[in-house]
């Protein structure tokens, strides 16, 4: 397995040689520029911006790059978008993108390539969070500095964009409690103060701003988060906790 600087330096290296003169820059955003970069529970989140549209034969070798990069790197492997410039400044919400990739989608590439490439594009609200990630903390990795490429995400927009993560979350809570014990917290923390956290830091925020009765939950989930603890979760606590945040998020 290759480490964080080296799945970067090989992103990179590759990036510029297939990418060539569309390439305006690669920005590394998420956890690994936020502090809380673990390889058993990270993926290595990437952003990368061009100046036009990108063929459907550079798509096809930049997702070979991609998928076998990823293959070597921590345990969530690579997710990364294109993007076009036009649409970073002035901001473009949902926003649009060329190509994507998670491993999530590893299985539809692999199987069926011709596929994922002519239908892996459209809008995704969740760019407008990782664009303001990017904004607040993120690191040039090649190209054009974030200020001159990134404009400006409305209050509005990145809301929605992190709400979308957490809209099912009394459902959803126990089929994967870490991640939505603590998204739910980073949500409430822009709700009520306007911070933009990671996972961890909205776990830490909660630990201090909610009633103590949810510690906790908080408390198991930011233990299986920094090390990798595996807790016993109480399922009606967890949903109790969901309940509550949700209408703390809703309340005006």
């Amino acid at each position: 397995m290759y480490t964080l600087e080296e799945i970067t330096e090989s992103f990179t290296k590759q990036s510029r040689h297939i990418l060539d003169d569309m390439l305006v820059g690669i920005y590394l955003h998420g956890s690994a520029v936020m502090g809380c970069f673990s390889p058993d529970k990270s993926d290595v989140d990437l952003l990368v911006v061009v100046n036009s549209t990108v063929p459907d034969d550079i798509k096809k070798r930049y997702m070979d790059m991609v998928t076998e990069l990823s293959s070597e790197a921590p345990a969530k492997g690579i997710e990364m978008s294109i993007i076009r410039e036009s649409d970073c400044d002035p901001f473009v919400y949902p926003t649009p993108f060329e190509l994507h990739f998670s491993i999530a989608h590893l299985e539809w590439y692999r199987n069926d390539p011709d596929d994922y490439i002519s239908k892996m594009k459209g809008t995704d609200k969740d760019l407008a969070a990782h664009v303001t990630i990017t904004r607040h903390r993120g690191r040039t990795l090649y190209g054009k500095p974030i200020e001159a490429v990134f404009g400006e995400v409305s209050e509005d927009d990145y809301f929605d964009s992190i709400h979308c993560d957490i809209e099912n979350a009394v459902e959803d809570i126990e089929n994967d409690p870490m991640y939505i014990a603590l998204n739910l917290a980073r949500v409430l923390a822009y709700k009520n103060e306007k911070m933009v956290l990671s996972k961890k830091e909205g776990g830490e925020w909660g630990m201090n701003a909610l009633p103590v009765i949810y510690r906790p939950v908080l408390e198991m989930a930011l233990d299986e988060y920094c090390n990798n603890a595996v807790p016993h979760y109480d399922s009606v606590s967890l949903r109790e906790y969901a309940k509550y945040m949700i209408n703390e998020i809703k309340r005006p």
